[in-house]
């Protein structure tokens, strides 16, 4: 597989960001030599992404917290911008836990002792509108805690901090929840908090300011309820590195401290940055300080952690060729997942999706359907192209290629009137919401076959086709992609219907290729 995204430079140093991709609020730990990370995942799934690194440089997506579904039905169709909100990763006792926010269900845990296995049933630790970012604490004595964030969309305020304790074993609140820490005047916006110890201290690492605009602050207390003192310890200056904003903290085993954060790239979604810590006046230095201010600004290239021993590099895989008896991990569904929505075993060597309108409307638009398959942009400028083969699909049937953002464009393959038809759609906010208009392009003799792809770049986007993977014609849009609320774009695959009927047959892709421009 190719690397898409370089950010070992093989010479002893790395560059910014370290995942071109959208993990959008990662938070990192370490367990003996090997790094785990994970990151929001909305309303796809599977959701909770788990990746490993052996240098905190070059990183694997290697499995799911969440597998099948997000346990509530109403996430059987695409809950856009809902679902699971900002986590954090701990290790306690021989065991992973993971914390997050469903904004409007709840606090949420998840755990296992094998993070590259199964992990067990998400817990409802507390059942509330509007709290989010919720990370974990344990005393020595297991004592436990709850900091975490809120919501104004949900729960009518932000820019502070609340707290609750926990029953020792971290499944459920042990008392109501309360306000921590008032940034209102100080720290607009402050959210995503992380909880640590140091010297005594309890530290409290939380971006403020805003996504687009903000810097990181920290909060140091005696006590885990305050007072607290802050201070900012990250701002972007000089730097090209927008936010910089939510992530976490994390060691070595030499001792060296690092700090894994996102930057919002609009389309592109939220990238993955890591930033050298050291310590001043028991206060964190995030990133590269030249001028001795003690407040760090984001660095572009910097030599890579001292972990010993170089590492292997690793790499965010897009390509699939579907050969397998499962998806790849890049795989994301819009919504929660049906054992019927595909195969790879009907036509081995193909991924079989159904043609199927598990909306239920009666004029189904994809951004309504859980079916559409997704994966992340991983680097800026790429070609995806798949083949697919048209003979299964049947009446109001239709299936293709899909660059899915705020808003979307795709081209597909549709049977109307007991003819192939090549079609370009693209959404638009309507009066009722979104809505997709379609052009229809045609198609000359008895197409069996057709090769998709869009390409992107920083400043254009194209779709083409072809019918024998030699010629390609360029389909005139208008369309650019963008991110949608938290979300970067995706690139994705769809079979569905036009109409109300439930099943319109199906259609095999041979192939997803990505290839960097």
């Amino acid at each position: 597989m190719e690397r898409l995204w370089k950010s070992d430079l093989g010479d002893g140093t790395f560059q910014n960001p370290v995942l071109y991709a959208d993990y959008s609020d990662p938070d990192v730990i370490r367990v003996g030599d090997t790094f785990y990370m994970t990151a929001s995942s909305f309303n796809y799934i599977p959701g909770l992404p788990i990746l490993t690194s052996k240098d905190l440089v070059n990183w694997k997506l290697e499995n799911y917290a969440v597998k099948e579904r997000i346990d509530y039905a109403a996430y059987d169709t695409p809950q856009h911008a809902k679902g699971i909100w900002a986590p954090a990763l701990r290790y306690h006792n021989g065991e992973f836990y993971i914390y997050y926010g469903m904004p409007d269900e709840g606090i949420f845990m998840v755990k296992t002792k094998e993070p590259l296995g199964e992990w067990e049933k998400p817990v409802l630790v507390l059942e509330a509108k509007g709290l989010i970012d919720p990370c974990p604490y344990w005393e020595e004595d297991g004592t436990a805690y709850i900091v975490h964030g809120y919501a104004k969309s949900r729960i009518g305020f932000k820019s502070c901090l609340g707290i609750f304790p926990m029953t020792a074993d971290g499944t459920r609140a042990a008392a109501p929840d309360h306000i921590l820490y008032n940034g209102v005047e100080t720290q607009p916006t402050i959210e995503g908090p992380k909880v640590y110890k140091r010297n005594g201290f309890y530290y409290i690492l939380a971006p403020a300011g805003g996504v687009r605009t903000g810097w990181q602050t920290a909060l140091r207390a005696r006590d885990i309820y305050g007072p607290y003192e802050e201070k900012i310890v990250m701002k972007q200056g000089d730097t090209e590195v927008n936010g910089p904003h939510q992530g976490g903290l994390v060691d070595t085993l030499s001792g060296q401290e690092w700090f894994l954060h996102f930057q919002d790239r609009g389309l592109y979604g939220r990238i993955v940055h890591l930033q050298p810590v050291h310590w001043e006046n028991d206060w964190p230095v995030i990133g590269v300080d030249p001028d001795a201010e003690g407040c760090g600004r984001p660095c572009l290239v910097h030599a890579k952690p001292d972990m010993g021993k170089d590492s292997e590099m690793t790499y965010l895989e897009a390509s699939d060729e579907f050969d397998g008896t499962a998806l790849g991990l890049q795989w994301q569904w819009l919504g929660n997942a049906r054992a019927d929505f595909a195969s790879l075993t009907q036509n081995p060597g193909h991924l079989r999706l159904f043609a199927l309108n598990p909306s239920g409307s009666d004029a189904p638009i994809l951004w309504e359907n859980a079916n559409v398959l997704t994966q992340k942009l991983v680097c800026p400028r790429f070609r995806a192209e798949t083949r697919l083969r048209l003979d299964g699909l049947q009446e109001n049937g239709q299936a293709g290629l899909v660059m899915m953002g705020g808003h979307y464009a795709y081209l597909a393959a549709r049977i109307a009137d007991g003819r192939k038809e090549l079609v370009y759609a693209q959404s638009f906010d309507g009066v009722q919401g979104m809505e997709e208009e379609v052009r229809t392009l045609g198609l000359q003799g008895d197409v069996t076959e057709l090769w998709l792809r869009e390409s992107l770049t920083e400043d254009s986007f194209t779709m083409e086709f072809s019918v024998d993977g030699e010629d390609y014609v360029q389909v005139e849009t208008s369309f650019f992609p963008t991110d949608h609320t938290w979300v970067g774009a995706k690139i994705g695959l769809f079979a569905g219907t036009v109409s109300g009927v439930e099943q319109c047959g199906y259609a095999d892709f041979a192939y997803m290729h990505v290839e960097d421009l």
